[in-house]
């Protein structure tokens, strides 16, 4: 298992990772197979979506924040982080990438975005590889 760092830089941001994730596969040797990308966090996430336009990622967290507002007085959680909470579990905690010859597989548009709703913070990101089996390919 290999434990990355991402520093963020705002209470609620999606950073691209895709590069840090490919370089990291990289330079680990890793083939062919599946890479579980995994965020220890319950107010962060990760998911995979467009990296052509920006505004995907504003339209994004604009839609997260309509559905689950980060001040509601309803919200009993002592700590007042209660939407980051929800965010990260709509949004999710891992993703399986598939490893082609060293490679991610994405898509042409795709980036993995991390994607922070209770920061700025110092953040980790945990990869697993699990090897294709032989003849898998």
């Amino acid at each position: 298992m290999i434990t990355l760092g991402v520093r963020t830089s705002q209470r609620q941001e999606m950073v691209r990772i895709t590069r840090l994730l490919a370089r990291t596969v990289g330079e680990a040797g890793w083939k062919d197979g599946v890479c579980t990308v995994f965020v220890p966090h319950t107010t962060a996430g990760i998911t995979v979506n467009e990296n052509a336009d920006p505004d995907v990622v504003t339209d994004l967290l604009y839609v997260l924040e309509r559905l689950v507002p980060t001040r509601d007085p309803a919200y009993r959680h002592y700590e007042g982080n209660s939407a980051a909470h929800v965010k990260a579990s709509l949004v999710g905690f891992s993703q399986s990438l598939i490893v082609r010859d060293g490679q991610l597989v994405l898509g042409r548009w795709q980036d993995v975005l991390f994607c922070e709703f209770d920061g700025p913070r110092d953040r980790q990101v945990m990869l697993e590889f699990v090897p294709a089996a032989k003849g898998s390919k």
